[in-house]
């Protein structure tokens, strides 16, 4: 194997773990905002200081491939995904440590109440973010243009959800004023989740990109525009 190559196995691995630890991150995330549990939080920004960390690594790891081996073909489409799925994976972490801070920082001790959140799909909209985040890794992982595909239609299922979240919540707030603050929370980590639902679908245009060599950016709006008509 020459240096390329072992080069490119290396930034392989990296992102590969960074994967791992971004999708560790939002499962952790889940589970502590539905027990409001500090440790959880905690341990979700302990690994953010490592995300962070990988993040320069892998930049710099494709800056020294590009300007080192002046790779071509699959390769190159390789590096240049790494680099956009790099930043996408850290905003992702950002997410996650954003809910984290909610739960130490926020005046909100207790969890929320179960009606509430079935009542606004939230449950439904946060293992539909982790799935889209799950399903946007394997397709990169194995080179499989068919499940990163997948998240496209998960992502109707997120947007959905999160367009009827303000009109709930306005009701909610309406019947119980003291628990505007709460609410606030709560909408304030759906945005979070809907962005998260676009990094992941931002993953899977870059895994097409580097295994079909087809951009497919604006393509996928007018796809789920269809789809939502």
């Amino acid at each position: 194997m020459n240096n390329q190559a072992l080069a490119i196995q290396s930034l392989r691995y990296e992102i590969t773990e960074m994967m791992q630890m971004v999708l560790t991150q939002l499962n952790k995330a889940h589970d502590a905002l539905l027990t409001m549990d500090k440790e959880l939080a905690n341990e979700i920004i302990s690994i953010e200081k490592k995300v962070n960390a990988m993040d320069i690594n892998i930049d710099k790891a494709c800056e020294n491939i590009l300007a080192l081996y002046n790779p071509l073909a699959m390769d190159l489409r390789f590096v240049l995904a790494v680099l956009s799925i790099n930043k996408e994976l850290e905003r992702i972490g950002d997410n996650a440590e954003g809910i984290a801070k909610y739960i130490l920082n926020g005046d909100i001790t207790s969890p929320f109440s179960n009606e509430v959140l079935l009542e606004i799909e939230f449950k439904s909209m946060f293992e539909t973010g982790i799935s889209m985040v799950d399903d946007a890794i394997y397709s990169f992982v194995n080179e499989d243009t068919k499940i990163a595909k997948w998240v496209f239609g998960k992502d109707i299922t997120l947007n959905q959800i999160n367009e009827k979240c303000p009109k709930v919540l306005t009701k909610l707030i309406q019947e119980d004023p003291s628990q505007t603050s709460k609410y606030l929370y709560l909408f304030s980590i759906i945005k979070k989740l809907e962005r998260v639902g676009d990094m992941a679908k931002n993953i899977a245009e870059e895994t097409i990109f580097f295994v079909d060599a087809k951009i497919i950016r604006h393509k996928v709006d007018k796809y789920n525009e269809k789809k939502k008509g």
